[in-house]
């Protein structure tokens, strides 16, 4: 069965299966949804109005028994930043929009009548219909409701009540391998999803298998590709703690923002560390081992149960834990797994919102380690969708306009992650130029710059970080292609055997003879291609820049600050 694009407009409620364009036929996943975007979306369009689309695509080796290939990329123009976005997460609907032979879905339009619907993706195409049991409801309930009506085989994509409000923190949640949420994160997609009046895709099970053209070969590169990720230590401490494993590590470099990024160690962060995180889950009857998709051989991911021993929330992340705890100053697992578990229902980016709530601390909202607070605020404002709720909501960069804030960590209105760009300059330089906003997985410097993967490079040192950022960023765009989890890079990096194995599977794949240069080329054609839509869009490399206050403000305890000038950073594009 050849791969089809599946579009669905919803202004005339028309859907159509169409022949994939000669030009598509070798992207998948950010490669596909950057393209169709830059090709299909006007650049100055408003990302709410009827002109933006949202694309969701399958990796190149989605569907097949390729370890870690489960990502799920969904694309649109950003509502948060005004730029392309691409977001993706983990679930069971990748692979399984892959096995129905869907290379995208296209979603155009917008519906006029005011109405909520659903869709329901099969391998015949998509079937729309109107919604109104679960408008309002929470994510959670969305899956559970979609499950009694459809079977519990069921793929699904969901948004909670803040995409509902075009909220620009509001994400794209689907279900996972147990019935929870993995989040298409960051960039506001879930308003977008919000605006097109759709609240949930059903994604069919079924029995069919990807076509791969030489099993054999593919078989034996799958083999040792599982084994470089299974071997590689980075792996095997990201499956013993989860990726909440470097609380304790960026603290110690000095790096962990607090308080609103006026510092760069947290004194509480031994109670959120990854290692107390593990000893609780263990107390708790918990998972301290979890996989976020079918095929995962790291499994970095867990299930965190309350004192009660009762599910609280899973995928706990260092990202999340870090803004809600350090950030915030927020000194109590539980309340961070609280608000974790709101933001999940509600549907938002547990990075943006809790980066505003940093800010709207530092603005007198809430006190600093209020973590109740947070979680009172998440319930009867943001959910309520009341204008203090609505603010947070939508975005840190929202809550400094309306209060007046100065210290706001965003770049192109998106809020900076768990690493100080002072103390780590490669991330900065990540910040700074990402196509999509401050983004850490864009290009994770802190491989290279802390953890000593793929090399060493001084994290306070300016030498050499716009290269190791640029050579990053291209690596990602290219392993955002292929459905693969990010966190085949740390292997990728260090063992020879990773990379080479990964592009035999490609090749096994569609039979052709792609090399590791093929694939650098099309890590750099999509960042270019992400570019020039930001450049029509009317970004300039003035865009590239961090907050004024990283270069004016000292970082304790190293007391640095930002000193990587415009032209240096400008220098990024050469390639």
């Amino acid at each position: 069965m050849a791969d089809k694009i599946f579009r669905v407009n919803m202004s005339d409620q028309s859907c159509l299966v169409e022949e994939v364009p000669a030009e598509w036929l070798g992207l998948g996943g950010r490669g596909l949804t950057s393209t169709i975007v830059a090709t299909e979306v006007e650049p100055t369009c408003h990302a709410l109005g009827v002109h933006n689309k949202l694309i969701f695509a399958p990796g190149l080796l989605s569907g097949t028994p390729a370890a870690n290939s489960g990502r799920l990329s969904c694309g649109a123009k950003s509502p948060l930043t005004g730029t392309i976005k691409e977001a993706n997460s983990g679930g069971t609907s990748s692979q399984m929009l892959a096995k129905l032979g869907v290379k995208a879905l296209i979603i155009e339009g917008k519906p006029e009548d005011g109405k909520w619907y659903g869709l329901r993706v099969s391998a015949l195409g998509v079937t729309i219909y109107e919604e109104k049991e679960l408008i309002g409801k929470g994510n959670f309930a969305v899956v559970e409701a979609v499950e009694k009506r459809l079977g519990g085989g069921i793929g699904v994509i969901t948004i909670g009540p803040a995409g509902e409000m075009r909220m620009s923190a509001a994400n794209i949640s689907v279900k996972d391998p147990d019935g929870k949420l993995r989040s298409c994160g960051r960039g506001g997609l879930g308003a977008v999803m919000g605006s097109k009046g759709i609240k949930y895709i059903a994604v069919e099970p079924t029995d069919n298998k990807v076509a791969i053209a030489r099993p054999e070969q593919f078989k034996e590169a799958n083999r040792a590709f599982a084994k470089s990720l299974i071997d590689n230590p980075i792996s095997k401490a990201l499956g013993q703690y989860g990726t909440n494993v470097l609380v304790n590590i960026i603290n110690e470099a000095g790096a962990l923002p607090t308080r609103n990024f006026t510092g760069g160690q947290f004194e509480g962060h031994e109670k959120i560390s990854g290692e107390t995180m593990h000893d609780t889950i263990l107390e708790r009857g918990g998972k301290p081992q979890h996989n976020c998709h079918p095929g995962c051989v790291i499994k970095c991911s867990q299930i965190y149960n309350d004192a009660g021993k009762q599910y609280k929330t899973s995928g706990f992340e260092y990202e999340s834990i870090w803004a809600l705890g350090a950030d915030c100053c927020v000194a109590n697992l539980d309340d961070i797994a609280e608000a974790d578990h709101l933001l999940d229902d509600l549907g938002l980016d547990t990075i943006e919102t809790s980066v505003a709530f940093g800010v709207a601390m530092e603005a007198g909202v809430l006190n600093f380690g209020d973590g109740t607070g947070v979680c009172r605020i998440l319930r009867e404002e943001i959910g309520a969708g009341t204008p203090l709720g609505r603010i947070i909501g939508n975005g840190a960069g929202s809550v400094g306009r309306a209060f007046g804030i100065t210290r706001v960590p965003v770049v192109k209105n998106q809020a900076i992650p768990a690493y100080d760009p002072r103390a780590i300059k490669g991330i900065g330089v990540t910040y700074a130029t990402s196509t999509m906003g401050a983004d850490h997985t864009m290009g994770y410097t802190i491989a290279t710059n802390i953890l000593g993967v793929g090399g060493s490079l001084d994290p306070l040192s300016k030498e050499g970080q716009v290269e190791l950022s640029r050579n990053l960023q291209i690596a990602t765009a290219a392993i955002d292609s292929t459905g693969m989890c990010l966190f085949v890079a740390f292997a990728a990096l260090d063992d020879p055997n990773c990379l080479p194995a990964l592009v035999d599977m490609i090749n096994a794949r569609f039979d052709i003879n792609l090399t590791a240069g093929d694939v650098t080329n099309l890590g750099m054609k999509i960042l270019k291609t992400e570019r020039a839509f930001n450049i029509a869009a009317g970004f300039t490399n003035k865009d590239d820049r961090l907050p004024e206050f990283f270069s004016e403000e000292p970082l304790p305890p190293h007391n640095v600050v930002w000193d990587i000038d415009g032209k240096t950073i400008d220098s990024f594009w050469n390639f």
